[in-house]
């Protein structure tokens, strides 16, 4: 079945618990966090104590800005305070937050991911009892853990590692070394046929993953609501932040696909100016159509099974906190009757 996955409030850690158990009680598949203004992982730590059922994901939390041993101890305590529920999805950022935000070095990011996940599945075997701990990569090294500072053991695997990728190369990346794919909401149909799902198939031919233990999440925008006037303001909302990543060109080999690179250098002229309040009149209605699912409540299902159907595992309902999603429980279980390849992280 084709999961749904929702955001929760991240501004105040007090509305989780509520916030969580009405999305659980709504059908949703999983509860998903962002690190934008506010930490990822706290609130999926409140979430996994006042729910059973929801997968709990960080979709993504900001791989560099942290070494991969902390990353391993948030992930640890998250699955075992879930009883195996959570999904560590990880994403590169890119350069000038990595520098400027973060104050951590940059260097090429596929590679870099990759030995950041097979770093954290190094510390999670160690401390699963799978030998001692003796990973040594080009950024990083760890061959020190006494037994005081490994954690208590629990029933479930680690967490499944999922990674955001844009990008041929981080594409690769994630099929070889990842339990998963979040893709963009800034993803085109083509864009997922033509690229994304060939550069992932190189990546698991590389490590032997089979498809139906891989999930591919996301990959466009969901305009939707209860009437058509709800539709028409979440259609301007999707306008504008199209223009937003069209601007950046950590986007633009989806730009590419559809010819329209001249866009995206004139979007960034235009931010560069400060200009930001006309960006979004730069986008044609056809091109929303091209990045997004729109619909009625009562029609969207169909919607989403044509544009995500055959591609992707599963869909976010929402991509922003400021945005909840407002799915009734009957179109929740309308798209999870959508038919997917993905079977579960560990069903090999």
């Amino acid at each position: 079945m084709m999961k749904v996955f929702t955001t929760i409030p991240q501004d105040n850690l007090s509305k989780v618990p509520a916030a969580a158990r009405a999305i659980e009680a709504g059908g949703y598949d999983g509860i998903m966090t962002m690190e934008n203004a506010h930490d990822p992982f706290l609130p999926l730590g409140v979430a996994a104590t006042v729910t059973n059922r929801v997968e709990l994901i960080t979709g993504i939390a900001i791989a560099f800005a942290r070494s991969p041993m902390s990353a391993a101890n948030i992930g640890w305590d998250l699955q075992a305070a879930s009883e195996g529920r959570f999904v560590m999805g990880l994403g590169s950022q890119i350069k000038a937050h990595n520098l400027r935000r973060f104050s951590v070095p940059w260097s090429p990011p596929a590679p870099r991911m990759r030995e950041y996940v097979q770093a954290l599945r190094a510390i999670w075997a160690c401390w699963k009892g799978d030998g001692k701990l003796d990973f040594r990569g080009e950024h990083y090294q760890f061959s020190l853990m006494t037994p005081n500072f490994i954690p208590e053991n629990y029933a479930a695997p680690p967490p499944a590692v999922t990674m955001a990728a844009v990008g041929p190369a981080m594409l690769r990346v994630a099929g070889e070394v990842c339990d998963g794919v979040r893709l963009h909401p800034f993803c085109t149909r083509a864009y997922l046929d033509n690229v994304v799902m060939p550069k992932l198939e190189e990546g698991m031919a590389k490590s032997g993953r089979q498809r139906e233990c891989f999930e591919i999440a996301g990959g466009g925008f969901i305009a939707s609501g209860p009437d058509q006037q709800a539709v028409d303001t979440m259609v301007e909302w999707v306008r504008y932040r199209l223009a937003f990543y069209a601007s950046t060109p950590a986007y633009w080999p989806v730009l590419a696909e559809h010819g329209l690179e001249d866009l995206g250098q004139k979007l960034n002229t235009m931010t560069k100016a400060g200009e930001w309040d006309k960006i979004a009149a730069e986008i044609p209605d056809d091109m929303v159509r091209l990045f997004a699912a729109i619909g009625r409540h009562d029609e969207i299902a169909s919607v989403i099974e044509q544009r995500f159907g055959n591609g992707s595992d599963a869909i976010f309902a929402s991509i922003a906190t400021a945005v909840p999603a407002d799915f009734p429980p009957g179109l929740v279980q309308d798209i999870q009757r959508i038919p997917v390849k993905f079977k579960g992280f560990f069903s090999h």
